[in-house]
């Protein structure tokens, strides 16, 4: 990944200075303010090699057959979708990235102004600093800047094992004005992370508990080794309403956390996982051929109009991008919106290309063909 410039970065804050130890019973090191993790990790996402190494999304694998003679007119192509019930102007979406604090919650209100414009469908990141800190709630608070869109919010589902509950849920729902929440997976994640919460024991009763409490659809996520279809359906039989399968071969958090973790035995460990993971092609068309009928958001490494157009031809109701936004998110409101609109204009052109007039059409198109 190119590094960001330094004009890029601008707003960001200094490195933090690490807090006194608490809330990490029997942890040895000091625990950072989740607040404070998130401004490390957009850092870290924007100057460093963050992403996997000896594995990819899967999507080159496959290829469009060119039509020649689409019988279409380009001004024709129609990007509107819709996903539980929201109908939205595209099947995009700009993915859980972050919030916290007040430079990342600038960068949240960034986005979340260009989803409105432009139709996309938003998610903030982890929403549990504002809920155990209310000072927080604001860098959440995107639905000033996003009033039409769909807007997710966003926890990690293993807080359900350290004292969250439906009224926290309830409340982080509260704090973005969200439609929905997704619940993330990121157990690798958490082992790598100096604070992390280890315990994923009774997880799925946890979640199968939550999604019948709460009064909004309750999706999950992974966080970048991606949902496989045994998962997917228990899951959904657990009561949850979407899957976003966050595959492999784009962001991989066990890379992220290296760079954080002042343990040397970890941070030479993590090495070992950066082509751990399920490919993102893999995933959507593995869980959409196990669960047809359910909502499917396909995510994981996405650059381009082109890998949204294979993602949704594979089986996904929506393609989301993530890392891939966020130089532009950073750098100005030109740039992202110039980056969501260069998105939405290969998406239409690949459409054309194989003679798709609308999302519906491109589903299951017969002109994706996989090589080899």
């Amino acid at each position: 990944m190119m590094k960001e410039s330094n004009k890029e970065r601008e707003g960001l804050p200094q490195e933090h200075r690490e807090q006194p130890a608490g809330g990490n019973p029997g942890m040895l090191i000091p625990e950072v303010p989740t607040g404070e993790r998130k401004i490390e990790h957009v850092r870290l996402c924007l100057e460093e090699e963050v992403g996997g190494r000896g594995i990819t999304t899967g999507l080159e694998r496959y290829r469009f057959r060119h039509h020649a003679l689409p019988e279409l007119d380009f001004e024709q192509v129609e990007l509107s979708a819709s996903f539980l019930s929201h109908r939205m102007r595209t099947p995009l979406l700009i993915s859980s990235m972050t919030g916290g604090s007040r430079a990342t919650g600038e960068i949240n209100q960034r986005l979340a102004a260009a989803a409105q414009r432009r139709g996309w469908m938003l998610g903030v990141g982890s929403v549990r600093a504002a809920v155990e800190q209310e000072d927080l709630a604001a860098t959440f608070r995107v639905r000033e800047s996003a009033p039409d869109i769909p807007v997710i919010a966003n926890l990690g589902a293993v807080q359900l094992n350290y004292g969250f509950g439906a009224d926290q849920c309830r409340r982080a729902v509260d704090i973005a004005g969200a439609d929905m929440l997704v619940l993330h997976l990121n157990s690798l994640q958490e082992v790598f992370q100096p604070e992390g919460n280890l315990s994923f024991k009774g997880l799925l009763k946890q979640i199968e508990q939550l999604c019948g409490a709460l009064e909004v659809p309750v999706g999950i996520k992974e966080v970048g080794w991606g949902i496989d279809a045994e998962v997917a359906v228990q899951l959904v039989e657990a009561g949850a309403s979407f899957i976003d399968v966050a595959g492999a071969g784009g962001t991989s958090w066990s890379q992220v956390e290296k760079f954080r973790s002042p343990d040397p035995v970890r941070k030479a460990a993590a090495e070992a996982f950066a082509d751990w993971g399920n490919s993102t092609a893999d995933c959507i068309a593995e869980v959409r051929a196990a669960l047809p009928q359910t909502e499917l958001i396909g995510s994981g490494g996405l650059t381009s109009g082109v890998d949204a157009a294979k993602t949704i031809a594979l089986g996904a109701d929506i393609a989301g991008f993530g890392r891939g936004l966020l130089g532009s998110a950073v750098a100005s409101e030109e740039a992202l919106d110039a980056r969501l609109a260069q998105v939405e204009l290969e998406l239409s052109i690949a459409m054309f290309g194989i003679g798709a007039a609308t999302i519906e059409e491109l589903q299951g198109h017969k002109r994706l063909i996989r090589l080899g």
